[in-house]
């Protein structure tokens, strides 16, 4: 039988758990807001801001707040193992993990938590299948977004930068001083985080960015060119073409040809 529960918790500098827990349930909490440390398989770590921490079930564990702290907490049981097979990924040889969100998919990450608590809280027609469905939301987005280790989490403020400027050229040596690093040592961290050169990243981030205004919005050509770093239309058309295999305004035809 399936249970879940889940809240988003906040505590002050001084609260700490009174001593080590273990449940059955598989547990996602995400630290939201502020620091502190996480004790489990005898270590403790640093958690803060973006981290996730993933627990298997029956694990002894325990957190301490180092300032005031926000988490976002799931604590679930009795899970298909098509799902299940989802935190299974997550974890390593069943033992606790901690990885980062970066700050854009971490507030993305809240979003989805919370019309998840509305789901939770509402009258459905089919409760069980819901959950399910949000579950394995959330558990994707944990799987497509994650980055182990605290190196990773410098890095993905330096993915959000290039999301959010995407208008912009990319400058190396900035985003390399935003990770503490040198130009190489950044490339390398970059390419190991995200599998793929800054730059491509931005180009997979514009052409993103690109579509979602096509299909999803009435906005002008040369508005969505602008959007995204392109200042002719002529250029953003060839680029679009190129990546995409048709120009924009056939591709946002297509999109809309069996929706008119």
């Amino acid at each position: 039988m399936l249970e879940i529960r889940s809240f988003i918790g906040t505590h002050d500098k001084d609260w700490e758990d009174e001593r080590l827990w273990s449940h059955q349930d598989m547990e996602i909490s995400v630290v939201l807001e502020g620091s502190g440390r996480f004790r489990g398989a005898d270590k403790e770590r640093m958690v803060e801001a973006g981290h996730v921490v993933l627990i298997p079930p029956d694990l002894p564990h325990s957190f301490h707040a180092i300032t005031p702290i926000r988490f976002g907490v799931l604590l679930i049981n009795g899970l298909p193992l098509k799902t299940r097979e989802l935190f299974n990924r997550l974890v390593m040889n069943g033992l606790p993990r901690i990885i980062a969100l970066s700050r854009l998919d971490q507030d993305h990450y809240e979003r989805l938590f919370r019309e998840w608590l509305r789901i939770r809280s509402s009258m459905l027609k089919e409760p069980e299948r819901n959950y399910l469905a949000w579950i394995e939301i959330l558990l994707l987005f944990l799987n497509e977004h994650s980055h182990a280790e605290q190196q990773a989490l410098s890095i993905t403020h330096a993915g959000d930068y290039i999301r959010e400027h995407m208008q912009n050229s990319i400058q190396i040596t900035a985003l390399a001083e935003i990770c503490g690093l040198s130009e190489e040592g950044f490339r390398k961290s970059f390419n190991k985080v995200y599998g793929m050169t800054p730059k491509h990243y931005q180009q997979m981030c514009r052409l993103a960015e690109a579509k979602w205004q096509l299909s999803s919005t009435d906005r002008d050509m040369q508005s969505i060119a602008q959007m995204i770093g392109f200042s002719g239309l002529h250029s953003f058309s060839l680029w679009f073409k190129k990546m995409e295999g048709y120009p924009p305004t056939e591709w946002r035809t297509r999109q809309r040809l069996y929706h008119s």
